[in-house]
């Protein structure tokens, strides 16, 4: 099974119970092979309890929780500015809006940031430790800007604003909307919006995320 990827038909498999007479070397066959089995068997066992161990004893579990500040790891960004070199290997801080499971949290981004998606795998945050002055008087923190993790009423999208600016066809009956807010034309394109309810959900504190996503209703 381990080396083909199928269980093999083995003679000790074709050998019936019920013959009255069986050599003598088959029948010592039929027992090397039910011990070699049950030796693999148990040597998978006794990986997997080794494995679990090893994980077990230098695994945590993450304790975080909502409204956190946290480091982000920049080891997969590749749009920040400057030598890759030179790069910071944490940015932030940055709070934590959500919390998927204990395997994932997702941030709430700023500046050339905000191009990334916001969940982030917990291998790939960890707490931030603000400068403790008693150890370092001469030290001058930067000030840090949190950006609010809830957004106002007033600053969701509004059909009004938003333009359709290129449309594709995939098929017969399904077309993608490219959609952008208006006077904005640096900006990259929106969510595209399936219906007024989803007007309500996508709010426009993220320009720069751009979303696919097909559907059979046109604007």
């Amino acid at each position: 099974m381990l080396e083909k990827g199928w269980n093999p038909r083995l003679p000790a498999d074709t050998l019936r119970k019920d013959l009255i007479y069986i050599n003598a070397k088959a029948s010592s066959f039929k027992l090397i092979l039910a011990k070699v089995k049950h030796h693999a068997k148990q040597s998978m066992n006794d990986a997997f309890e080794y494995s679990k161990k090893k994980w077990d004893k230098s695994h945590k579990v993450p304790d975080f929780k909502v409204g956190d500040l946290v480091l982000v790891s920049t080891l997969k960004f590749n749009n920040i500015q400057g030598p890759k070199k030179l790069k910071d290997s944490y940015v932030g801080p940055f709070v934590i809006v959500a919390l998927h499971g204990t395997n994932a949290a997702q941030v709430e981004l700023s500046d050339e940031l905000e191009n990334k998606h916001p969940t982030f795998q917990v291998s790939l945050i960890k707490p931030y430790q603000s400068t403790d002055k008693e150890l370092f008087p001469l030290r001058n923190p930067t000030p840090l800007t949190i950006p609010p993790a809830e957004q106002d009423e007033d600053k969701k999208i509004k059909k009004g604003d938003l333009v359709v600016k290129l449309k594709e066809n995939i098929h017969s009956d399904i077309e993608i909307q490219y959609m952008k807010m208006n006077g904005w034309k640096n900006q990259k394109y929106l969510t595209q919006i399936n219906s007024e309810e989803d007007l309500d959900i996508k709010e426009s504190h993220k320009p720069e995320y751009a979303y696919k996503r097909a559907f059979n209703y046109l604007i």
